[in-house]
């Protein structure tokens, strides 16, 4: 066997020191890699032995333990979320670029069960660049064969918090193979158990995945084992059916039990692996193009669909006008309500509502229409994107500093301001300098007296400026070092807007500056938004055309930035991401 097998740890997001395998080739000029992610309740050990069976000896083989698995720490069967496991997926990945010198362009996945939804919604969240996705029996939905399975643990995470729930699967559930059988019941590293915010956490994510695999943009080749106790069918078909690249393969393996690549007969499974990997490694890596989503797919076809009136007598029309007049009834007693009713609920005004959190109304009903209110999902994520700006700048501030480079901030689009100063609040030392521009003079007054009344005024200006006008953003001095777009791309869907930006965002700022952007990736709320509440912009349906991360990576890499990180909050609603201004 060409490989020697190493033991070695990465450091994830969150400090915590992970294990992982890499059986590294004896002949692999062109740095190309297989990462591998096991099952629920496994560990990277268990497989090892497709770096045998796989038969590519021109690869680095790297599997990891996932937190709470194997050789990782963290209690079994748990982690902080499955977010954060999707999160340690971008870190191990970037682990691999930087230990080993193999880009994403050369990796391909292979993943199984759980280990399958974590690598697609990172595939979905992140927009990696890699070479192909393989996943076995993805587990996106789990037979619980008792009926409102689902609706009773969620009850019960309410009332009682964290606790586990022990597996009902039998090794002879998952194999035909006696062996892997047996060495599964004998296994000692075998998490057994599964916490249920993990269980509850894979749920949300495979749910949100089958319904938006269209902004997958990866060649994917998923493996259906056909006599599956474990997973359910129909959600594996589903999210197939809505793939966008063109290269994507769908097979049932009949008689094959849940372990897809650890059956009896796995060369069947195998070899069809074997042979995707190797057809997508035939060629130099293209991503396919998005950049003009906002004209042509999923996402522009969605957002014309809620823009478009609904036919006055249908039963949705008459559900949405009472939506809507319900809103501005309860206008009258919510401040929250009121402010979005008079600016709009993408309005800075609204956003510096929903930053304070709290309820402000001066009667008892319209402060448990302010807390309802609050607690929507959409706003829930939004105070998530604050806090992973706040990280994320605080993050970038060190770094420029540690460089000996200046700090000075930008924010094309800050509405009040309160974010940006919140952030520069935690700041070890405060920047050089701090520039906040607005579209809107009421916007700007309210952030020129926040700097006032946080006593910034000898570094922060607060100015009145339209954020798509390249000349006016070209024309900045002094050139940022850290800028920060927030909040203010996802409220518009056409593409030739946010080049505009960005074009003058480039000339805005010094060499390897950091630019931080948001996106807004996914909304569970979408058509309640687009039918019911109206826009800062005179009154307009608030309609949302959705981006990809692909397509918005994309738009900021045509403007001459590289992208190098990125959060993402536990909803999957909104990233925050990093990219750097490289020169040519």
């Amino acid at each position: 066997m060409p490989y020697n097998n190493n033991q070695q740890h990465f450091t994830s997001h969150d400090g915590t020191s992970l294990f992982y395998q890499h059986w590294a080739s004896s002949h692999n000029p062109e740095k190309k890699a297989i990462v591998m992610f096991h099952r629920g309740h496994e560990h990277s050990g268990r497989m090892a032995h497709l770096v045998e069976e796989l038969d590519l000896p021109d690869f680095d083989f790297f599997a990891w333990d996932a937190r709470g698995h194997g050789e990782s720490p963290g209690e079994r069967g748990d982690a902080p979320s499955f977010s954060a496991c999707v999160k340690d997926i971008q870190y191990f990945v970037q682990h691999i670029e930087q230990t080993y010198a193999i880009p994403p362009e050369n990796i391909a996945i292979v993943a199984q069960s759980v280990g399958a939804v974590l690598a697609a919604t990172w595939v979905h969240d992140y927009a990696p660049k890699i070479r192909a996705l393989c996943l076995a029996s993805p587990a996106f939905d789990i037979k619980l064969y008792v009926p409102f399975a689902k609706q009773g643990l969620t009850l019960l995470n309410k009332l009682r918090g964290n606790f586990f729930i022990q597996s009902y699967v039998k090794a002879k559930m998952l194999t035909h193979d006696l062996d892997r059988a047996q060495q599964y019941d004998h296994d000692p590293k075998i998490a057994k158990a599964i916490s249920v915010r993990m269980l509850l956490g894979l749920y949300d994510a495979a749910e949100r995945l089958v319904k938006d695999a269209q902004n997958i943009y990866v060649p994917t080749q998923v493996l259906c084992s056909g006599a599956d106790f474990v997973v359910q069918q129909k959600p594996q078909r589903d999210f197939y059916e809505r793939l966008a690249h063109p290269n994507k393969e769908f097979h049932v393996l009949e008689g094959f039990f849940h372990d897809t690549l650890g059956e009896q007969n796995r060369e069947i499974a195998v070899k069809k692996v074997r042979r995707f990997i190797q057809q997508c490694f035939a060629h130099p890596y293209d991503m396919p193009d998005v950049l003009n989503a906002d004209k042509i797919g999923a996402s522009c076809s969605t957002a014309e669909q809620f823009s478009q009136a609904l036919p006055k007598t249908s039963l949705k029309k008459l559900f949405w006008d009472l939506t809507q007049r319900q809103l501005k009834f309860g206008s009258q007693f919510s401040k929250g309500l009121k402010i979005g009713e008079q600016t709009g609920y993408d309005s800075g005004s609204t956003l510096d509502f929903v930053y304070r959190n709290q309820s402000e109304s001066q009667n008892l009903l319209g402060k448990v229409i302010d807390q309802q209110y609050l607690n929507a999902i959409g706003w829930r994520g939004i105070r998530a994107r604050k806090q992973n700006i706040e990280s994320l700048l605080e993050k970038y501030a060190a770094l420029l500093a540690k460089k000996r480079k200046p700090v000075r901030i930008l924010d094309i689009a800050a509405g009040h301001g309160r974010y940006i100063l919140d952030a520069v609040a935690q700041l070890p030392k405060q920047p050089e300098s701090i520039l906040l521009r607005d579209y809107s003079e009421l916007n700007v007054k309210a952030g020129q007296a926040l700097i006032q009344e946080r006593g910034l005024n000898e570094i922060a200006t607060f100015v009145q400026a339209d954020a798509f006008d390249t000349a006016s953003l070209a024309n900045i001095k002094p050139k940022a070092t850290l800028a920060v777009v927030s909040g203010l791309y996802e409220l518009f869907s056409d593409n030739d807007l946010l080049r505009q930006s960005l074009t003058g965002l480039y000339k805005a700022m010094l060499k390897d500056g950091y630019l931080i952007y948001t996106g807004q990736i996914w909304h569970p709320q979408q058509e309640f938004i687009a039918r019911t509440l109206t826009s800062h912009r005179q009154g307009e349906a608030w309609v949302m055309r959705l981006r990809s991360q692909a397509e918005m990576d994309a738009l900021v890499e045509q403007a001459g930035f590289k992208k190098i990180d990125q959060c993402i909050d536990e909803f999957g609603i909104f990233t925050v991401s990093v990219a750097q201004k490289i020169e040519p």
